[in-house]
């Protein structure tokens, strides 16, 4: 791997980094804008549907952050500072434009430059798609630190994957969820900057050869391979307002041929862009189904893909600035994994280390060692990704050797450590063997970094008294917890700008850097002029939402009532279903005459379920029915809503956690690492009611328990319950969950579709349910019956809202920022030098 072979100096580069900066004023936003528009898009009228001003606002924008970009970029080389590589297979982006005007502190001045042409910037930020590149929380939560890290000046790069087709589109069809393609790109994406000089070659199937050369030393080759080259995208993360902005590179994939003209010439035109096709597979969908062995197949292209071309940048970074002595590497570079995903990435570096850079075996497995760093993000045993023996020896022979090498050494240190306990060395064995024999990728990842961490304290915490104690016990100085956060900006500061105001009239505008400050606001908790601007800005983000609601779904939410939302990934974990219960519940009361004391409720319930999960699916499907079933009875009127809230997305969340007045955290005990909706909820002033679950521990420690509505089974009361739990007798020995389930089991809500609703209705029963549905509804139930009751008192429901808000200031990814960087990183701030 040449160090400078495709590095050149771009003197253009160099003068236009020292002319003079463009001007933030209105009226140079408007000029720049207005040439966009008409001389770059070649555009005169404005149309409603079309993206041309959204994109001639985001050019004008990001002229601004190039300045910026390329001198933070020449600060890092300057220092020569150490660097993170944060690898991820998710970045849920979201809309960038509303956050990057915030940050660069020039949204009132876009929005003065286009009223001044009849334009309102509210207009403009609905004109842009959400890039979609993830799932649920961990992409967000990736796409959080992004902020963080730019905002502290930290010099970490995000390195991703450029999907063509994000998370899918949702529509709902007869209850139905159906899966529509998200062509996020299709009107281009102008945030931006192709990079193909610095594109990579990834290698897949061929096999691995040794030799030695005449002084007597083995060498590796990986040959006869079907290569795969990677094509970088970047993208500008600024941070607030202090003329930072680090950079998200996501990678595409492509053919190294495009096609094969003679096959093509001959008529063979399938065949001639049979590799061209292959290629670009890769990239094409996030997370496909994987129910069959070519989607699985193609997961772990998809991951090897990510990992090689990142850790190929990483070097080639690295050998530009210090040539081909990589002896330095490890202190210049930590390699961050983003849960198991990336896992790979332990036997790539060894793999590039030793056949590329001619490492011997102890050196790279030194530097590996010092290099990566790993973050668990579940405690489902089934979420730890495994991949086939059989399948690495066809797709990645060379890393297969690898890995069964960095094992052998590994199982020696084991037995080394507990001599004779084979039963340990079993477990612990990064191969699981049996017919089919595995490789346990999380298991990877920890033997492979020197540092591994969890992000809660009850999820870091069970780690290591569980999943991973064996590993606890040998490194017990490898494990840590870094609690997750949200950032501010985008989840207050953006999506809130009426409270956020406020906020910032009462005590400054620097909780939006140091969350903390939100402390100063508890004595205005107890101020009733204060309580009435808050319950006002509340109601109005309510009515933002509820017309929202009636745009997408035609139904009515009124904003009197209280809005409980639990919005999220559809999971069996996360109980929808036992919320759904509830929303019987409260359906069955009202019916027989029994809801006077119910305040009120819109239920909205919003989330995805994977295309291969057909139990998530069963779950929505039960959401719908019951819905349809709630919201067609005249005796439901401005009483009870449910509503299921279609292709929810990171723009969705922005106008829900302002308006949402309970938050529901309802995970069962010991499933949920850590979670962040209940941190955006918290930080809007919505009160959770939630278990003893992730992070719904700290937030209830941090509120105070008089401001949260705590109900279900502990993690150890459900270890306890394992083996004896009866979800029979529980439902025959409560009169209300007895009604329910009659309810759902008589077809009630499936009247025209009998038998649609029975694996919802198994599940319940069935005395092996993981998630302990039936354990926990009377729980639920009560916990809920004190939110209405809470409710019904407004001025002291206001000052438990005010108090949910003031108290967030630990949930801030600023702070999980620091952590990490105190604890792992050890970075240094990129220091600009203003002239």
């Amino acid at each position: 791997m040449s160090a400078r072979s495709d590095e050149t100096v771009d003197v253009g580069e160099i003068e236009l980094l020292q002319a003079p900066e463009l001007p933030m004023t209105s009226d140079a936003i408007l000029k720049d804008l207005t040439h966009y528009f008409g001389r770059m898009l070649g555009r005169r009228t404005v149309r409603t549907r079309s993206p041309y001003l959204y994109q001639a606002v985001v050019f004008a924008a990001r002229d601004r952050m190039m300045e910026r970009w390329g001198k933070t970029r020449m600060a890092i080389e300057r220092d020569d500072n150490r660097r993170v590589s944060y690898i991820s297979l998710e970045f849920l982006m979201g809309r960038l434009l509303r956050n990057a005007l915030l940050n660069l502190g020039i949204e009132r001045e876009t929005d003065e430059a286009l009223n001044r042409i009849g334009l309102d910037l509210e207009d403009v930020y609905e004109r842009e798609h959400d890039a979609g590149l993830g799932n649920g929380g961990l992409g967000r939560l990736a796409a959080c630190f992004l902020d963080s890290c730019a905002t502290l000046s930290l010099p970490v790069v995000g390195y991703g994957i450029r999907y063509r087709y994000g998370m899918f589109r949702q529509r709902v069809e007869d209850g139905h969820q159906v899966e529509e393609p998200d062509p996020w790109l299709r009107e281009g994406f102008p945030w931006e900057i192709e990079r193909y000089e610095y594109a990579r070659t990834v290698k897949f199937g061929g096999r691995s050869r040794s030799y030695t050369d005449i002084d007597g030393k083995t060498h590796f080759e990986w040959i006869d391979t079907h290569d795969v080259l990677a094509i970088p995208f970047d993208i500008p993360i600024p941070g607030y307002r202090n003329d930072i902005v680090n950079t998200l590179r996501l990678w595409s994939a492509a053919a190294t041929d495009e096609f094969d003209l003679d096959e093509f010439n001959a008529g063979s035109y399938t065949d001639a862009v049979a590799s061209k096709n292959m290629a670009e597979n890769i990239t094409m969908v996030l997370y496909p189904n994987t129910a069959t062995e070519e989607a699985h197949e193609l997961r772990l292209r998809q991951q090897y893909f990510l990992v090689s071309a990142s850790l190929q940048d990483a070097l080639r970074y690295y050998t530009y600035h210090h040539g081909d002595d990589l002896s330095l590497f490890a202190e210049k570079n930590c390699l961050q994994l983003n849960d198991t995903h990336p896992a790979i990435a332990v036997p790539e570096l060894m793999r590039l280390l030793i056949d590329e850079f001619d490492f011997d075996w102890d050196e790279a497995w030194a530097v590996t060692r010092k290099t990566m760093a790993y973050t668990n993000h579940t405690l489902l045993p089934e979420a730890l990704e495994t991949w086939p023996v059989s399948m690495f020896r066809r797709l990645l022979p060379r890393l297969l050797d690898i890995i069964y090498e960095i094992n052998a050494r590994f199982i020696t240190e084991v037995g080394r450590r507990w001599p004779g306990d084979n039963e340990r060395i079993q477990r612990m064995s990064l191969i699981q063997e049996g017919s089919e024999p595995t490789i346990r990728m999380s298991y990877l990842a920890i033997a492979g970094s020197f540092s591994v961490n969890g992000v809660a304290e009850l999820h870091s915490r069970l780690l290591t008294e569980g999943l991973f104690r064996d590993f606890a016990e040998l490194w017990p100085e490898k494990f840590n917890n870094k609690t997750n956060g949200v950032t501010q900006r985008r989840w207050l500061a953006a999506c809130n700008p009426q409270l956020a105001e406020l906020i910032t009239a009462r005590i400054g505008s620097k909780w939006i850097t140091e969350l903390t400050d939100l402390q100063q606001l508890k004595p205005f908790a107890d101020d009733a002029d204060f309580r009435k601007e808050w319950r006002a800005i509340k109601l109005a983000n309510k009515e933002r939402l509820a017309r929202n609601i009636a745009q997408k779904t035609e139904l009515d939410i009124p904003t009197s009532m209280l809005f409980d939302v639990q919005v999220k990934r559809i999971h069996e974990y996360k109980r929808q279903l036992l919320n759904v219960l509830h929303a019987i519940h409260l359906y069955d009361r009202i019916r027989r005459g029994e809801g006077d004391d119910i305040v009120p409720r819109a239920i909205i319930i919003g989330g995805k379920a994977a295309p291969g999960y057909m139990m998530a699916k069963n779950v929505v499907k039960c959401i719908n029915n019951v819905a349809r079933m709630i919201n067609s009875d005249p005796e439901m009127n401005g009483r009870l809503r449910l509503v299921f809230y279609p292709d929810y997305n990171v723009s969705g969340m922005e106008l829900i956690c302002p308006a949402a007045d309970l938050s529901e955290q309802i995970s069962t005990a010991g499933k949920e690492a850590s979670g962040t909706g209940n941190m955006k909820f918290m930080m809007n002033g919505a009160i959770t009611i939630g278990t003893l679950d992730g992070a719904n521990v700290e937030i209830r420690e941090a509120v105070g328990e008089d401001n949260f509505f705590l109900f279900g089974l502990t993690v150890d009361e459900i270890h306890e319950l394992r083996g004896q739990y009866d979800p029979q007798a529980i439902i025959a020995a409560d009169e209300d969950f007895a009604r329910v389930m009659q309810l759902m089991e008589g077809g009630h809500f499936s009247r025209f579709e009998p038998g649609v609703l029975n694996p919802v209705i198994q599940s319940i029963r069935e005395p092996a349910d993981p998630w302990m549905t039936a354990a926990d509804f009377r729980s639920f139930v009560d916990a809920q019956a004190s939110a209405s009751k809470a409710y019904r008192d407004r001025e002291h429901w206001t000052k438990m809202s005010v108090l949910n808000t003031a108290s967030s200031g630990r949930f801030s990814t600023d702070r999980t920022m620091r952590d990490y960087n105190e604890d792992i990183w050890k970075l240094e701030p990129i220091q600009l030098k203003i002239k």
